[in-house]
């Protein structure tokens, strides 16, 4: 699986983390490291590089461990969720870092696996934990949630139009049969979403299942702890890369640089005022995306946008 894996943006990834990592004894952290892609890449780009690589997932870290196994004692591979960064580099004793890389989102490794519940293409257990040893499932979301908590979900998480009718539909069903499986849901999807709909916006079940991941994982609100965590924890001159494959995550990535790629001068003072000037360089212009090239051997890149930014100016303590 590890080998059939094929990381994402991996040349553009090595290009805009390189000034960081080149000609040091660098430390990077590979926040999301799921099969090691990227992070074997970057290990073998970089002879000096230190990698500290986390994942909710024991799984992924099983098989990543194995992957970069050869790199020996550079590995630090940590069973933790990206917003538990600081905690992390405190136990491993860095107080900044050279580096993070962050690839947002369900892994391939987690897709590929029927019995992890996230493709909507085969009837599986509605499971969804990105991490097994959590309690929360999509089970028993759609199972407990009130009719108005979950279409807030599907709204809020999937951006989906047709979330009460959704949700009410859930509702009556649950009643008859708790959900258990991937395939009644989506049957009852196809349903509850009206045909002009399902002919133009796309398979009617993805929007639903990507709000159930989200709420499952916690992946919002984890990710809006762990953007500031991160960039705080970047020497001056480090740099980080995030890659999100959808709006929503897409959306907090860029506020969280943009805010601090800008001035907080009030507008008509003539001259930037001491701790008040950009703490990022942004390296991207806008989201960048993979091209026909990247498609073409890796189909799952379609969604992908990419943001990076450079520390300028120490972190505010």
């Amino acid at each position: 699986m590890a080998a059939a894996h094929v990381p994402v943006l991996l040349d553009r990834v090595l290009e805009l983390l390189a000034p960081a990592l080149a000609d040091r004894s660098a430390v990077l952290v590979d926040a999301t490291v799921g099969l090691g892609g990227h992070a074997d890449a970057l290990l073998s780009a970089h002879p000096s590089l230190t990698l500290i690589g986390l994942d909710r997932d024991p799984n992924a870290l099983a098989r990543s461990g194995e992957r970069l196994a050869r790199h020996g004692d550079r590995v630090h591979l940590v069973h933790a969720v990206y917003d538990e960064l600081p905690e992390v580099l405190g136990r491993l004793g860095h107080r900044v870092v050279d580096g993070v890389f962050m690839d947002l989102g369900v892994s391939s490794m987690q897709l590929d696996v029927a019995e992890r519940g996230f493709a909507y293409s085969r009837d599986s257990p509605l499971d969804m934990r990105m991490d097994p040893t959590a309690e929360l499932t999509a089970a028993e979301v759609l199972n407990t949630y009130p009719a108005a908590d979950l279409a807030r979900i599907l709204r809020d998480y999937g951006e989906e139009r047709f979330a009460r009718r959704i949700a009410d539909a859930i509702v009556r069903a649950r009643a008859q049969e708790p959900f258990a499986y991937s395939g009644r849901l989506v049957e009852l999807l196809y349903d509850a979403v009206p045909a002009a709909s399902r002919r133009t916006g796309g398979h009617p079940a993805k929007r639903t299942f990507q709000a159930l991941r989200i709420e499952v994982n916690g992946e919002l609100s984890t990710l809006r702890r762990a953007l500031p965590a991160a960039l705080s924890a970047l020497r001056v001159g480090g740099r980080i890369v995030v890659e999100s494959y959808q709006s929503l995550e897409d959306r907090l990535v860029k506020r969280a640089l943009a805010e601090l790629a800008k001035s907080r001068t009030p507008p008509g003072v003539p001259v930037e005022l001491p701790g008040h000037g950009p703490q990022l360089r942004l390296l991207t212009r806008g989201a960048e995306q993979a091209d026909e090239q990247e498609l073409e051997h890796n189909p799952r890149a379609a969604s992908v946008r990419l943001r990076a930014a450079e520390r300028i100016v120490e972190a505010a303590a």
